[in-house]
Formats: C-alpha cells, structure tokens, sequence
C-alpha cells in the first residue's frame, strides 16, 4: 500500500468473492496465536501445515497452481466421521477466516437447523441456471449441494472458474453456514491497491481510501486478541433453576 505521512491508500472491493485472496496471516496468525494451533516447518518446501493442539485437525497451505490451496482436515473420531473442506488459491481469506474461526469457537452451535443456504436466501440469491444450488443475483457466485457435500464455485462467463471451495460429506454444517454467510456479506473488503486481481475487474467495485498506517498495522494485532479472549471465555452452560430449600417438616 502506498504510504504518505503517516497514512495508507487502502482499495475496497466488492463484491468480495472478487476481491482475490488477500493476506494467509488472517487466517493462519490467529489460528496459532490465539488458538494454539502449532507449526511445522520445512525449509525445501513451500507449504505450511498448522495442526490443532487436539491433533485431530490440521491445514495446510500448498502453493500449487493445479490443486486447491487451502486444505483443512479434520480426523475420524469416536463422535463423527472425518471431513475435508479445500478452497482454491484466490478464495478470499475473509471467508476461510469465517469458517475457521466458527471451526475454534468452544461453544459452536449444534449442527441441528444449520442451513448453508438460509444466509444466501436472506440477501436475495437465487435458484441458479444449473436447476439446483443458489446464484448471486449477478450470476458469479454460485452454492450447490449433493447429498451431504458442498460446492461454492466463482465464475465469469467467457472465463475459467476463479475460485472454488469443496465440502466433503461430514463437514458439519454450522461452518458451511459460516462460509456461506461471508460470501453473501454486501460488505467489501479492504485490499493492497496495487494488488487487485486483473480478472472480472469490469464485474467489481473498487474505491480507494487513506487510513492511518497504524490503523492497518494493528488490524491483525486486534484480530487475534479478540479471538484469543472468546476462546478464554468459559463456553456458556445452561442455567439450572434455583429450587428454594425444602421447609422443615414437610416432603416434596
């Protein structure tokens, strides 16, 4: 971003499934600042792998042109089977955030009445031309599901697909939901100018914007102390109604 006296130019666009990746940090920072989720490292590859302090899931970020970018997988255990969830290189970080933020919550909601598509009906998608699933109403942004499976998929007519995210069958669906309610969230999302992605930029919103430099610099920083102080909060236990003691001499 380009600095003057103290301030940045800052892009917003919309809608923010163009917007393009954005910065892994907002993801993966939180994920091993505030939840404990640890590192490997290796030098001869340019991937990184974070790994839940339960060891039953992990992601990992494989720079590879062919195959998704993003890969979150969660073991079988004694209570549900095992899943996967992939999002392709240009999925915007704020909807892999909102998805792995609702996956480290410590008091997630019940999978029961989860819907992925109640968000997208509430901001006016549609039944898609494919006959099934929903489209943004311009058309670009499309959900679907099979059975117990998911697809997000971004695409432009006349273009490849942009980006897509798969949810195997097993995924609980509250995340789902949390995906599919950011990718419908009207609001944009502040990017580097200089990298806006250069594909369907016909298709998009972009202004610009000077913010305080520290502003910026500070935005992960406070991203990570709020998700640390959820996660350090007790999950919420339902109240036991308070029965007065008996009176003596008599029985209930």
């Amino acid at each position: 971003m380009r600095s003057t006296a103290g301030t940045v130019e800052q892009a917003l666009v919309a809608p923010r499934y163009l917007a393009g990746g954005g910065d892994p940090g907002w993801v993966t920072v939180p994920l091993h600042r505030a939840a404990g989720w640890s590192y490997g490292h290796d030098p001869l590859m340019p991937r990184v792998i974070l790994t839940s302090p339960d060891q039953l899931t992990q992601l990992r970020i494989d720079p590879d042109p062919d195959d998704p970018w993003w890969t979150i997988r969660h073991a079988r255990n004694a209570h549900r089977p095992g899943w996967t969830a992939t999002f392709d290189a240009r999925t915007p970080v704020e909807i892999i955030a909102a998805f792995t933020d609702t996956l480290i919550n410590p008091s997630p909601p019940a999978d029961t009445g989860a819907d992925p598509y109640a968000p997208l009906r509430e901001a006016k998608w549609d039944t898609s031309r494919h006959l099934y699933g929903l489209a943004s109403p311009d058309g670009i942004a499309h959900v679907e599901d099979e059975g117990d499976q998911w697809l997000i998929e971004t695409a432009v007519t006349q273009q490849p697909t942009i980006w897509r995210a798969y949810f195997t069958p097993g995924t609980p669906t509250h995340l789902i939901t949390a995906a599919t309610r950011s990718l419908a969230d009207r609001a944009p999302v502040a990017r580097d100018p200089s990298r806006i992605p250069g594909f369907a930029r016909d298709r998009m919103s972009v202004s610009t914007r000077r913010v305080p430099a520290a502003d910026v610099a500070s935005a992960l920083e406070e991203r990570v102390h709020s998700l640390a102080a959820r996660l350090a909060s007790p999950p919420a236990t339902p109240s036991i109604p308070h029965r007065p003691p008996a009176t003596p001499g008599h029985t209930r």
